[in-house]
């Protein structure tokens, strides 16, 4: 991994570390962005995350994440 996406990865974590806090959604537990992974024409990224929980709680706090996706998108975004 070149340097340059070492620092946009770690940028887009600190993005996302820094909007969950403030979604609203009650489905969304305790998450932490453990890494984050973008391909080479900064397209796409994979966001990888640790969800404290039972396995319920987990569920929905991943469905919580997919609903806030377009919201998490526009924050790297900007």
């Amino acid at each position: 991994m070149t340097e340059r996406m070492r620092r946009v990865n770690e940028s887009i974590k600190e993005v996302l570390g820094v909007t969950l806090p403030e979604l609203k959604d009650p489905r969304i537990g305790f998450v932490t962005i453990t890494g984050v992974e973008t391909s080479p024409d900064l397209r796409h990224a994979r966001v990888f995350v640790s969800v404290l929980g039972s396995e319920k709680k987990r569920e929905k706090s991943i469905d919580g994440l997919q609903a806030a996706h377009g919201l998490l998108q526009a924050r790297i975004a900007r």
